[in-house]
């Protein structure tokens, strides 16, 4: 989380948001980096309470996010149930000291556990249903319409993160360009009901619980109208970089390729494919290495980056000064 963010979260305000939804004091904190995440309970039952400051979303745009997650519930999704507050609303607003706002929402746990990219269940069966998944989440997004008062959700070229002269370093043109070039070329794709629509854009295996048998998904802040072949390509990009160094280039075009060809098989049970999806997963891995650029320069002030990180984001900003992905599609 940013500094001038960070210096703005009291424990005061997490212990309103706690009231408001009628949470015990006890809180186990989760995640912090573009949303404030914590483990919660009443009675003795787990819950989780998001916090999100202003700056990074609005109370329309979180409202439009749990409006969509409804719609995936209600059609049969394992997607958290969202819980009102004590006061009947699913969002909940607090003000900080310089009067900007924290928006708070409490869902349901997800069932099952995390699976690490290094574990033996990350393996073909799970990328299948992952796949699978994935395309059910499609599907059933066909028929969503925002319900009343609810505002559009944004669109993928909103993201303020596709500002990238704002996010890259001022020196590096090469790297804005050729960001701004495969911006431009993702811009021109046709779009119609079978191939765009919400998608959740972000579904790495850190943002689903598997329970042997199911995959459930949640954080659903990153869902913005876009292709649905970008929400095959950010599990593929994630699943080869967290597992396969970059110095072992053979080795993450074929477990890419094992991944895909899985991913794909299961994808096929519950959705057909978009059209046009094989030659857009180059464009969309190449534009999640441009966003994520763009939000570890935002997030991490330089001094802050260690070895790893630092090696990590220079192996990133060649791919995009070269306009290459993280692996060739066979």
């Amino acid at each position: 989380m940013e500094k001038a963010v960070s210096s703005l979260m009291t424990q005061e305000i997490i212990h309103d948001f706690l009231d408001l939804f009628g949470l015990e004091r006890e809180v186990k904190k989760l995640g912090d980096f573009e949303n404030y995440v914590y483990e919660t309970y009443r009675n003795g039952h787990p819950y989780i309470m998001r916090l999100t400051h202003s700056s990074h979303r609005s109370k329309d745009e979180v409202l439009s996010e749990v409006d969509w997650m409804r719609h995936l519930n209600s059609k049969g999704l394992s997607v958290p149930e969202v819980f009102p507050s004590t006061r009947g609303y699913l969002v909940e607003e607090i003000l900080a000291a310089d009067n900007s706002g924290f928006y708070g929402c409490l869902y349901a746990k997800a069932r099952g556990k995390a699976v690490s990219v290094r574990s033996d269940e990350f393996n073909v069966e799970l990328f299948r249903k992952w796949g699978e998944t994935t395309g059910r989440m499609h599907h059933a997004t066909k028929s969503y319409k925002p319900s009343a008062g609810i505002r559009k959700r944004s669109s993928w070229d909103q993201d303020e993160l596709l500002s990238v002269e704002k996010y890259y370093p001022s020196d590096e043109m090469q790297l804005v360009d050729s960001a701004k070039e495969v911006i431009a070329t993702i811009s021109g794709l046709p779009k119609n009901s079978d191939n765009y629509g919400i998608i959740h854009g972000d579904i790495h295996s850190g943002n689903f619980f598997y329970d042997g048998e199911q995959i459930h998904v949640f954080d659903f802040d990153a869902a913005s109208y876009h292709w649905f072949a970008s929400d095959i390509a950010i599990p593929l990009y994630y699943s080869i970089i967290y597992r396969i160094p970059a110095s072992e280039e053979a080795e993450r075009n074929r477990f890419g390729q094992l991944f895909l060809d899985a991913f794909i098989e299961g994808y096929l049970k519950a959705n057909q494919l978009p059209e046009g999806w094989k030659e857009q997963i180059p464009l969309f891995l190449m534009l999640r290495d441009i966003v994520l650029y763009a939000v570890l320069y935002k997030k991490i002030a330089p001094e802050d980056r260690d070895e790893k990180l630092q090696a990590m984001m220079e192996e990133i900003a060649n791919r995009i000064r070269n306009k290459q992905p993280i692996m060739n599609i066979d």
